[in-house]
């Protein structure tokens, strides 16, 4: 079995965006995957002018949440460090049995690469401008480069939701038939977060 891989383009966030836009991207790969009866929930963040959709379901939610939770802290012992979050979706077969042992075998058909920059907000300092003597107020200053920054990330984050609807309707063909499964999701998956010990460059 074949196992597809999307590399997400890379964004580049404060601390504070990360909760947001992680939550957005991951349960929008989750709600195009999700197979099973959903109750479609429209999200609007509320740093950027994005709505997303949710599968309504709370157990999806909570390990999304305790993921990003892990990731974040994680994040605090790396600062300024790019990092890469990765979900999988996976089929469960049993190995064959020997005379002590049932293996149970994991046979991973897509994963999903999160490529995240987090890089601290720079410090805040009053500047000339070169073509006045007028002294620049040092919070207009970071306020209107801030809000550049912003603006240019929720642009790089509709691109990456884009990536992943054109992503989910290009690659259908490795998606294995549908288990019996109960509930939203109808195959199992994992989030992988870095390790403590562990650093992507």
């Amino acid at each position: 079995m074949n196992c597809e891989i999307c590399q997400l383009k890379e964004l580049e966030v404060e601390h504070y965006e990360i909760e947001e836009v992680l939550r957005c991207i991951l349960h929008t790969i989750i709600f195009h995957r999700a197979l099973g009866l959903v109750r479609p929930k429209e999200i609007d963040l509320e740093l950027f002018e994005i709505t997303y959709v949710q599968c309504g379901d709370t157990e999806v939610e909570k390990k999304i949440d305790e993921k990003i939770e892990q990731f974040i802290c994680w994040v605090e012992k790396h600062p300024n460090k790019k990092s890469q979050i990765c979900l999988s979706f996976y089929e469960v077969k049993n190995k064959q049995a020997s005379w002590f042992t049932n293996k149970i075998e994991r046979l991973y058909w897509e994963q999903w690469y999160i490529n995240l920059n987090v890089v601290q907000q720079p410090k805040m300092h009053s500047s000339k401008s070169s073509n006045s003597k007028v002294t620049v107020e040092s919070g207009e200053d970071s306020h209107e480069d801030r809000s550049v920054r912003r603006t240019t990330l929720e642009g790089s984050l509709r691109d990456v939701l884009f990536q992943i609807i054109k992503f989910v309707n290009d690659k259908k063909d490795h998606v294995p038939p549908i288990p019996n499964r109960e509930g939203v999701i109808s195959f199992p998956y994992e989030i992988t977060i870095p390790r403590l010990d562990m650093l992507y460059l």
